[in-house]
């Protein structure tokens, strides 16, 4: 699957996205999270704190709960506001 990360989350992770296949018990964006804070020290500096990250699987908003199986795009972003 791609991941992208996108503003802070992208200087802190060094890249703006990669391609991972996840191992097996990696069904939910919590579970990715987890794995993908393994990849490095940047990526579990950029991804530590997931009360300000926000996830859209395949473009659609999605909870941590939610399920990334078969997924072909996951994106971590900042939460945005409007005005």
């Amino acid at each position: 699957m791609k991941v992208l990360y996108f503003a802070w989350l992208r200087e802190r992770v060094g890249m703006a996205e990669e391609t991972v296949t996840p191992p097996e018990d990696v069904a939910t964006v919590a579970d990715l999270i987890e794995h993908l804070k393994t990849r490095s020290p940047a990526h579990a500096e950029a991804l530590g704190d997931t009360r300000v990250v926000r996830c859209a699987v395949d473009q659609e908003h999605a909870q941590p709960g939610d399920s990334v199986r078969g997924a072909s795009e996951v994106a971590f972003f900042p939460p945005v506001t409007g005005g």
